[in-house]
């Protein structure tokens, strides 16, 4: 393989770090408490700004569960077969059920919060590269979106680049809350498509 070859395989990675991290559903924060790698390294290979080494590589792989083949772009397309998708559990309680399972691009999760026991707190908040849009489908949804708070209900939908700070707590101990979220690594945005004419249609009948 040429140098080049090589400089772009390595600088392709960043972007499918980052994807499969946010797939694993996991924060810098909590990568570099696992392997020991600084916040600051890992944002840099992400964005592209430093090249990883192959003992860096490798720790992400055993950590994300993900192969080197994947992350260069080499693995070969596995064979469509069908699996159960088993929800991934945190130590908050919460439960992830991802809807796609790929690396790169929109990436889709159901989120399930328990039923509190106390009154909730203000959910701490983060930032990342990124755009997400969620919908909340049951219950009553924290929303704390930089400085303002917002107590989504079913039916209620939220979107917002994730540069700015945003966390989400269960709004109350009454049950559980279920939404859905659609997440773009590298901030995408998702376009909706409404045919022209077609909200006019309705009145018009």
């Amino acid at each position: 393989m040429a140098v080049d070859d090589v400089d772009g395989t390595l600088a392709a990675m960043g972007p499918r770090l980052r994807a499969a991290r946010e797939h694993h559903g996991a924060t810098l924060a909590g990568v570099s408490r696992a392997t020991g790698i600084s916040p600051s390294t890992l944002s840099r290979i992400e964005t592209g700004r430093r090249k990883p080494t192959l003992e860096v590589l490798l720790q992400l792989s055993k950590e994300y569960g993900v192969s080197l083949d994947e992350l260069a772009g080499t693995a070969p397309a596995p064979a469509a077969k069908p699996r159960a998708t088993a929800p991934l559990s945190f130590g908050d309680d919460k439960a992830v059920l991802p809807l796609t399972r790929y690396l790169g691009g929109l990436h889709a999760h159901k989120h399930v919060l328990p039923a509190l026991k106390a009154p909730p707190k203000r959910p701490r908040q983060v930032s990342h590269d990124g755009y997400e849009w969620l919908c909340v489908l049951y219950g009553r949804l924290w929303l704390a979106l930089g400085d303002q708070d917002l107590i989504l209900i079913p039916g209620d939908v939220a979107e917002f680049d994730t540069l700015t700070p945003h966390g989400v707590a269960n709004s109350s101990p009454g049950g559980p809350v279920e939404y859905l979220i659609m997440f773009g690594p590298q901030g995408e945005r998702q376009r909706p498509r409404t045919p022209p004419g077609s909200g006019d249609r309705r009145a018009a009948e």
